[in-house]
């Protein structure tokens, strides 16, 4: 944006002062600027937005104009001496990109450079238009605008500027314990150098950082970035794959590692002199195009054992030498796996789409190379048609002699869904939010738009937020304003938001919520929506539950009976809708009081929902519903094994033993036709890991959930119920399967048996 006067005539050229700044004072700098310009009338321009300033200031931009957000146009000498001083005085302390092109005024942020005011054009060496200032003589020539400050040889450095230039030329790399010999790459980062250790006279690589610049996705600049590669290199030190790391020092601002030197060629060097251009050699590059690919891939490998996410793998950043060593360079966009991050820089070709993390990261990228060692740059295309991976495999097994299976794995990996990850469910789910709704915060089953539904446990806001472990002001402003107090129930109204409250710290809030439901006796004994889920959840907020409790032990019956929870030839069973969830209010409330009467409770209403059970042909247990079995966790075998395993912490049954065994039977299953929590294999895996742990069979339950996932909005997204919608729900949605891969329990079916709430439930 500039401004000028009305009416005012700028010279064509002159000395022009820069003011620079990072991100965080940019607006402080432009607005004292401004104060001090359009006061005094001095023309001036600057870059008009944080991500303008973010761009001029990545690693790619041009290192001439890094780190000029405002240039100001004196219009002699006197104003250029005068406006320095006093805007110094404004500035001082300011940081900022170092501007390469001038010469810096102080230790602020100000800088003064000689060149245009005006756009003039004159054909440059490379015979294009360039932009050009007036010499002595009258001619046009080139305004050059390197990476070094350079005063035009007609033009003389005003006196007060001496002092400036003398600092400037203070900093040398004289006194350092290397002498840098070449320069091996140049970004607006900063440079890396061919350099020999004066101590021992072996060759080394130093890198340096500039403060302030080469900014990347996250904001991170070349400092930041190199303090970042040097914990990798320490953490790496010793793999054969890494560059030793021998020191660090700085040089003025500047910061610097300094590490092996690796003599070898860049792979993308060894491709291009490789590659077949005809019908020649073509199996002797295949069989090194593959057996390099080994090499990089065990390599990488080495990196992953640490703990470590290489982030920027392309053949420019893989070294091979003589002996054939493979060494990966550049390691500032490296991450630890644990923190499962997305890459901040990458090469085009190479970068893995969105929503990839982690380790992820770094397997997408070797299958891109599997692929660009025979179809060179070609990957770059992939995110304009990310089907076009087919065709370039087809194309590469017709040109070459190259295993199918060396490119088909790599097709696989390219073209399929984001691996799975907590954090990618966590995206999605936050891209799906709409805080403008009344209906519901999330999208899920069309259960939700039932009374109470669009913040229920189940199918609304609360079972998301639960899934999540967290929650915004907003959203639990969002929550407690579209809770309806009609509904009571636990997965289904009231007590469901209550609870979830409580989980998320706002205790009292919780209580005073589930003190607005007073009538629960009309309803049915079951966990979903009844009095079992009420009466836990009341023992969880310490709110009394005792008459509840004895209201569920006087309709409970006997092993043979159907208590009042479905009729019909076969009734329904299982935790959420059956007795198994009437047993669990029972046996919560006997580790409370230790009544034995309220275990003997439990255990008949266990027999209750077991009595309503099958072996199949395979020899598990199942829920019988006249016209099939059920396995899963809602209204299935599984969810009774969750109860049955916590009746067994208290007391001994060889019924119960028995009937757990061969319902853990159900784990096994390969297949299953819906990803969900309640009816499908995410309740499957929440089951097996709290009955049983780690383990293969619960990796092979986990790893099948790619069967459902799908891409949302750089995260991944699970279908609902019959895979009609995408859903984030936690009875069938996405919310769910976050739940059960996280390792989060179950709403008071936590593996540990702790006792829930604070006060006692009392017992007739």
């Amino acid at each position: 944006m500039h401004y000028a006067p009305e009416g005012q005539t700028l010279p064509a050229q002159g000395w022009k002062i820069h003011a620079s700044a990072g991100l965080d004072d940019a607006e402080r700098v432009i607005s004292t600027v401004w104060d001090y310009c359009v006061s005094r009338k001095i023309p001036f321009k600057f870059l008009r937005s944080r991500t303008v300033v973010a761009m001029l200031n990545s690693k790619a931009a041009d290192r001439g104009s890094s780190g000029k957000l405002v240039t100001i146009y004196p219009k002699d000498d006197v104003q250029l001496k005068e406006t320095l001083e006093e805007l110094d005085g404004l500035l001082t302390g300011t940081p900022g990109p170092y501007i390469l092109s001038d010469l810096r005024y102080g230790q602020g942020p100000l800088y003064v450079r000689y060149g245009g005011f005006v756009p003039r054009k004159v054909l440059g060496d490379d015979g294009r238009l360039v932009l050009a200032i007036e010499n002595d003589k009258g001619d046009l020539v080139p305004d050059r605008r390197g990476p070094g400050f350079a005063v035009p040889a007609w033009i003389e450095l005003p006196a007060f500027l001496e002092p400036h230039l003398a600092a400037r030329n203070a900093v040398t790399t004289q006194g350092l314990p290397y002498e840098i010999e070449s320069v091996l790459a140049f970004s607006n980062g900063g440079g890396v150098y061919l350099a020999t250790d004066r101590s021992d006279g072996r060759q080394v690589v130093l890198k340096e950082a500039r403060p302030h610049a080469g900014l990347d996705t996250a904001r991170r600049d070349a400092v930041a970035r190199l303090r970042h590669e040097k914990a990798i290199l320490e953490k790496l030190q010793g793999l054969d794959a890494v560059p030793r790391l021998k020191d660090s020092f700085s040089l003025g601002d500047h910061e610097f590692i300094v590490m092996e030197f690796v003599d070898g060629n860049p792979l993308q060097r060894q491709i291009v002199q490789r590659f077949p251009l005809d019908d020649r050699d073509l199996a002797g590059y295949t069989a090194w195009a593959v057996e390099t690919a080994e090499r990089v891939e065990r390599a990488v490998a080495t990196i992953h054992e640490r703990g470590v996410v290489f982030g920027d793998l392309h053949p420019n950043n893989i070294l091979i030498t003589r002996e054939r060593r493979v060494v990966l360079i550049d390691y500032e966009v490296s991450s630890l796996a644990a923190d499962d991050a997305t890459a901040t820089l990458a090469n085009p070709a190479y970068a893995a789409p969105r929503g990839w993390r982690g380790l992820d990261v770094d397997r997408y990228a070797l299958a891109s190379m599997r692929l660009n060692l025979f179809a060179p740059q070609t990957t770059i295309m992939l995110p304009l048609d990310r089907g076009k991976v087919f065709h370039l495999a087809e194309l590469i097994l017709e040109q070459f002699p190259v295993p199918a299976e060396f490119v088909r794995q790599a097709v696989r990996t390219m073209a399929g869904p984001p691996p799975l990850s907590p954090a990618r469910l966590r995206t999605a789910i936050r891209s799906s939010e709409t805080l403008d709704r009344t209906d519901r915060l999330f999208p899920g089953d069309p259960a939700q738009f039932q009374p109470g539904g669009g913040t229920s446990l189940a199918y609304g806001a609360a079972g998301v937020l639960l899934a999540m472990g967290e929650a915004t002001d907003e959203q639990l402003d969002w929550l407690r304003r579209h809770t309806d107090p009609e509904v009571g129930g636990f997965y289904d109204g009231l007590h469901g938001v209550a609870y979830v409250l409580d989980e998320l710290g706002h205790h009292q809030a919780a209580r005073e919520l589930a003190g607005r439901c007073e009538q629960v006796g009309h309803l049915g004994l079951d966990l979903f929506g009844g009095l079992a889920g009420i009466g836990l959840a009341r023992m969880r907020l310490g709110l009394d539950a005792g008459g509840i409790v004895e209201l569920a032990a006087d309709r409970l019956g006997g092993p043979d009976d159907v208590p009042g929870i479905s009729g019909g030839d076969h009734p329904r069973a299982g935790l959420m809708y059956g007795s198994s969830g009437v047993a669990l209010l029972f046996l919560h409330a006997y580790e409370r009081s230790r009544d034995p009467r309220l275990l003997e409770l439990a255990g008949t209403a266990i027999r209750q929902d077991l009595r309503r059970c099958v072996r199949t042909d395979d020899g598990s247990l199942q829920v019988n519903q006249g016209w099939r079995t059920l396995p899963y966790l809602d209204e299935g075998s599984i969810g009774i094994a969750l109860v049955i395993a916590r009746y067994l912490r208290h007391d001994s049954d060889e019924e119960f033993e028995r009937a757990l065994a061969d319902t853990m039977l159900v784990t096994r299953g390969r297949y299953f036709v819906q990803p969900g929590l309640f009816t499908g294999r995410a309740g499957m895996i929440a089951a097996l890991r709290a009955l049983q742990g780690p383990g293969d069979d619960l990796d092979r339950l986990v790893s099948g959930l790619a069967w459902h996932a799908l891409p949302f909005m750089g995260g991944l997204a699970f279908p609902g119920n019959q895979l009609l919608r995408l859903s984030m729900d936690l009875a069938t949605g996405t919310a769910g399967i976050l739940l059960a891969l996280s390792g989060a329990s179950l709403p008071f079916l936590d593996p540990s048996g702790g006792v829930t709430g604070s006060s006692p439930c009392p017992a007739k």
